[in-house]
């Protein structure tokens, strides 16, 4: 069964306006559930207090996981497998096996970053895609607070975004 969560959205014109609210609203104790703009700002991770991505430690996961294979790969065919003597090499030639190696390391790494990357992100195909403002595509910045019954208040979350700079505050409800 899905739930219903509702959100207070700031609604921002300039990204220094933004940033400088982001700054403030976290001092005041609130707890900004995301962020959206329309085009990367520099340096808003490190102000929305977003921790360092473990996604390359998955990526040498990866890369690891395709190197093993392909040596795996070659050594067995090549070696146990069908053994074929070529140009008088032993049937376990590592240097032999250096593109094939490469390539299917570099296979793996991409491949695994991009399924890891969709799966963090909560970017799998689904029926409804929960859209908080469309003008955040175009040229606007908005805040999303989530509102939590009995612990937020919502007057002073409006009061505070309001006097931070939002053009327009909303509240709005995603599935």
């Amino acid at each position: 069964m899905m739930t219903n969560k509702k959100f207070i959205l700031g609604v921002f014109e300039e990204e220094e306006v933004l940033l400088q609210a982001i700054e403030n609203i976290r001092a005041a104790g609130t707890k900004i559930y995301e962020v959206f703009t329309p085009f990367p700002i520099h340096g808003i991770d490190d102000v929305l207090g977003i921790k360092r991505s473990r996604l390359p430690i998955a990526a040498f996961l990866y890369g690891c996981a395709g190197l093993a294979f392909a040596l795996w790969m070659q050594i067995y065919m090549l070696g146990f497998d069908w053994p074929m003597i070529i140009g008088g090499k032993p049937h376990v030639a590592l240097p032999a096996f250096i593109p094939v190696s490469f390539e299917l390391t570099v296979f793996c790494t991409a491949h695994g970053m991009v399924l890891t990357f969709l799966i963090i992100c909560g970017l799998y195909p689904r029926l409804k895609v929960p859209v908080f403002d469309v003008r955040s595509t175009d040229d606007k910045f908005v805040m999303a607070i989530e509102v939590k019954d009995g612990v937020t208040d919502v007057n002073k979350v409006n009061d505070l975004l309001r006097s931070n700079g939002a053009v327009e505050v909303n509240e709005k409800e995603v599935v």
